[in-house]
Order: structure tokens, then sequence, then C-alpha cells
């Protein structure tokens, strides 16, 4: 039987991340999420009237910040830099958000489209959402894991792409 990773010391870290997250580090973005269902379509598939998104979502998160490239190309020098939001699985499920591809997160009047989201930080390095089968030689294991957190990769796009700010009359 494994020592550590049960549901109390899950709920431990549960803790400990809430609190280094929403009190200590206390960053926190904005997260639309993508309505395809309200999102009219041409006839190639393309968003005619642009994006609809659903009511925004104040998140804690933890930011990584990449380094600052100057890619030139015959339009002249751009600006891109790799960032990373990481959010806590457990805000998330509190919030109802469900990350996916498409989806725009808002940071210091910034938006940026979600490009690929990562979910594989685990305690103890297991999920106990995937058990498997029982093991004769270790019972109870799907008791022990904890699947932390969500992060999403992304990349800067301009806010008049968005169906997100209203423009002035």
């Amino acid at each position: 039987m494994a020592l550590f990773g049960q549901s109390r010391d899950v709920s431990m870290i549960r803790l400990l991340n809430r609190e280094l997250m929403g009190n200590i580090i206390s960053e926190q973005c904005v997260y639309y999420k993508y309505v395809l269902s309200k999102t009219n379509t041409n006839m190639y598939g393309e968003a005619a009237g642009g994006k609809n998104f659903a009511a925004p979502v104040l998140l804690n998160c933890l930011i990584e910040r990449g380094e600052q490239e100057y890619p030139t190309s015959d339009l002249g020098v751009d600006l891109k830099r790799g960032i990373s939001f990481r959010f806590l699985k457990d805000d998330l499920i509190d919030a109802t958000v469900v990350p996916e591809i498409g989806d725009i997160i808002m940071f210091q009047e910034g938006y940026f489209e979600v490009d690929v989201t990562v979910e594989n930080q685990l305690f103890v390095g297991k999920d106990s959402n995937y058990p498997y089968d029982v093991n004769p030689i270790n019972p109870g294991l799907e008791e022990f894991g904890y699947n932390v957190s969500i992060i999403c990769k992304v990349h800067e796009v301009p806010s008049d792409r968005l169906n997100i700010v209203k423009a002035r009359i």
C-alpha cells in the first residue's frame, strides 16, 4: 500500500495551493470561454461575425513569461513572447470552466488565445480518476493521487479581432 497521496494528503496540498495562489502570488486573469453554438459561421465554416464568448470569469493563476523575440518580415518588426497561464484544477472546477483551444485569456489589457492545454501535473505521479485495474499487490490505489493543475500555452491576439470589447459609438 502506498504511504503518501491519500485523501488527507491531497486535502493539505489543495489547501496550501489555494492559499499560495490566492493570497501570496495573487496574479489574476480574466477567462473568456468560447461558445461555438452562438457563433455564426459562413459557408466555409469561418466565424463570419466574430467569435462569441460566455461571461468572463476571474481566476487566480501563475503566469510564466518567456523571452521577447523580435522577428522581422516584409511588414516590419513584430513582437512575440511565449506565455503560459497555470491554473489550479480545483479553481477551474469551482468556476465550471474547462480550458479548450480557442478560448481567450485577458491579462494586463492584453488578449491571449489558448493554443495548447497541458494536464499532466500529478501529485505523487498518479491521478485518482484513473486507477486502472485493481492491483492485487497494492489494493486501494484508486484513493491515491491528485491532478493538480492545467497549463494553457497561448499567443497574443489583437483586441480588434475579438468580439469582446465593445467599439465606441
